[in-house]
């Protein structure tokens, strides 16, 4: 029940991503402007994913995925009927996009802190393995289906298809039937923010995971920051191209998720780590290359391949990694860490590509990357990492 939500719920916002950046490349086609989308959307993960973990370690993690789902209904439906009227702006724009973000991030440390609930830990990287699967499914199939809804209708279509994809979640949360209760907190909010910060930090598995997704993240945030522009302009593609660019990267991750576990088990997680970013920087570079619509959806589908086995592999190390009455606070340092060089990197490229050109950033992006496979080739394997790939092997035997 839980994955069939967590289907229709990625799908939607899917939807409304290509709905957003597509919308904006409308309002105010500068660089600057489309990627400042992706910069509001993890602006409030970045300044508030910590103390979101601290609080869903503290509250019944039920009450508070109802609470917030129907949140982002509102915000989805507000984007949608503002649309509609044309009354949308480009400012109001990144405003609802900043509101949907604080909604992300209150759900998304509750969502992965609750997995453990439902399945062993023995199961956990298969758990989170099939999470991801819904994820680049829905990646695979929104971006399709939000092109041919902005193309047919309208980009209101898009934010409306997103506001009732939450309905489907708060459905699954109402009926769940939650065993564990949440302890009652011996410490304050603040404390308990802090002791989460401290473990974090003080752990080297977790320093290990921040590092790594962080140097990741930066360069390879240059592709979802300029997508939009690469779509309407090197490409000459309208809102359906778009959304079949999107696709592929989606269904590159969905083919990923068959063979990661394998590739895991034979060249154990760091090396599965290395290959997984050359692929992005290959595919990166390819699209920076080509301003033929075929080669580009190749180089899509390998980006996707790369960008769901590293975060994948990172994410599940994160998990094992942390005790369960700290997960959904060493969660959120996780999801801050993505969300700042997300943030950092959209800005940053956005700013490059204005001055030079979309397909500069992208190459540039893309030698950053090559650098970054050095560094994570020679960086330090500790224990998690054996344990991780242990029932990998148990599973694809």
């Amino acid at each position: 029940m839980f994955w069939i939500a967590s289907l229709f719920s990625n799908t939607g916002t899917w939807v409304h991503e290509i709905g957003a950046g597509w919308l904006m490349s409308t309002l105010d086609g500068s660089p600057q402007m489309v990627s400042a989308v992706r910069a509001a959307t993890a602006l409030p993960i970045v300044l508030l994913a910590v103390p979101a973990g601290a609080l869903s370690d503290r509250v019944d993690r039920r009450k508070m995925m109802l609470i917030v789902q129907c949140w982002l209904m509102a915000i989805a439906a507000t984007a949608a009927m503002l649309t509609y009227l044309e009354r949308i702006t480009p400012v109001g724009l990144l405003i609802l996009t900043i509101m949907m973000g604080l909604g992300v991030v209150l759900h998304v440390p509750t969502w992965q802190a609750s997995i453990p609930e439902i399945v062993s830990r023995k199961h956990l990287p298969q758990a989170i393995a099939l999470g991801s699967v819904s994820f680049n499914l829905a990646r695979s199939v929104g971006p399709a289906v939000g092109g041919l809804l902005i193309a047919g209708i309208g980009t209101w279509a898009a934010f409306g298809v997103n506001a009732l994809s939450f309905g489907v979640v708060l459905l699954a949360v109402f009926f769940w039937k939650r065993t564990r209760v949440t302890p009652s907190p011996s410490d304050t909010f603040f404390q308990s923010m802090r002791a989460g910060l401290v473990m974090v930090t003080s752990r080297g598995e977790m320093r290990g995971v921040l590092v790594r997704v962080g140097l990741f993240v930066l360069p390879a945030s240059s592709l979802w920051a300029l997508l939009p522009l690469v779509a309407r302009g090197q490409l000459a593609w309208d809102a359906r191209g778009y959304g079949y660019l999107v696709g592929a990267i989606g269904l590159g991750a969905v083919l990923a998720a068959v063979w990661l576990p394998r590739l895991r088990t034979h060249l154990g997680v760091d090396l599965t780590l290395v290959a997984a970013m050359l692929a992005y920087a290959v595919g990166l570079a390819i699209m920076a290359a080509t301003p033929y619509r075929g080669p580009a959806i190749l180089a899509a589908l390998v980006v996707g391949t790369g960008w769901m086995a590293v975060l994948t592999t990172l994410n599940a190390t994160a998990q094992m990694a942390l005790p369960d009455e700290m997960r959904a606070r060493g969660m959120s340092c996780y999801l801050s860490a993505m969300a700042m060089a997300m943030a950092a990197g959209s800005m940053v490229w956005g700013k490059v590509a204005a001055m030079q050109s979309p397909t500069f950033a992208l190459a540039a992006a893309s030698a950053s990357l090559f650098v970054v496979c050095i560094v994570t080739l020679f960086w330090p394997k500790n224990h998690i990492v054996d344990e991780l790939a242990e029932p990998v092997v148990q599973a694809s035997a």
